[in-house]
C-alpha cells in the first residue's frame, strides 16, 4: 500500500526538476541521448502512478463495502486520502501549466 510519502515524492521531483532544469527535460540542449528521461515520460509515469494509485483505492473500497475486505476502515480512508492529494498534485501541476500558456499567448510577438 501507498503512503503519503509518494505524494511528497512527487512534489519533491517537481522541485528538483525546478531547480535543475536539464535533469528531466531530454531532446532540448540535452540531446538524443536522455530520451528515456524526456519530460513527456516523466510526466506519463506521474499520471500512470496516479492512475494506479486511484485503482487501487477504489479495488480497496469496493472490497470494504462487499465484505470481502482484510484491511480495516482506516487503511481504506488512507488510501482514499493518498489518492486525492495525488489527484490535487496533478491539478496543481495543470493550472500552472495554463497558467504558463495563457502568459506565453499574452507576449508580444
Amino acid at each position: 500500500m501507498s503512503s503519503p510519502i509518494a505524494a511528497a515524492n512527487a512534489y519533491a521531483n517537481i522541485a528538483k526538476l525546478g531547480t535543475d532544469p536539464s535533469g528531466g527535460i531530454g531532446g532540448i540542449g540535452a540531446g538524443a541521448a536522455k530520451s528515456e528521461a524526456s519530460f513527456g515520460s516523466m510526466l506519463k509515469d506521474a499520471l500512470d502512478a496516479v492512475h494506479e494509485t486511484g485503482r487501487k483505492s477504489d479495488a480497496q473500497s469496493r472490497a470494504m463495502v462487499n465484505g470481502k475486505s482484510s484491511s480495516n476502515m482506516v487503511d481504506v480512508v488512507t488510501s482514499v486520502a493518498e489518492t486525492e492529494v495525488a489527484i490535487n498534485a496533478v491539478v496543481a501541476v495543470r493550472d500552472k501549466v495554463i497558467a504558463a500558456y495563457e502568459e506565453i499567448m499574452r507576449m508580444p510577438i
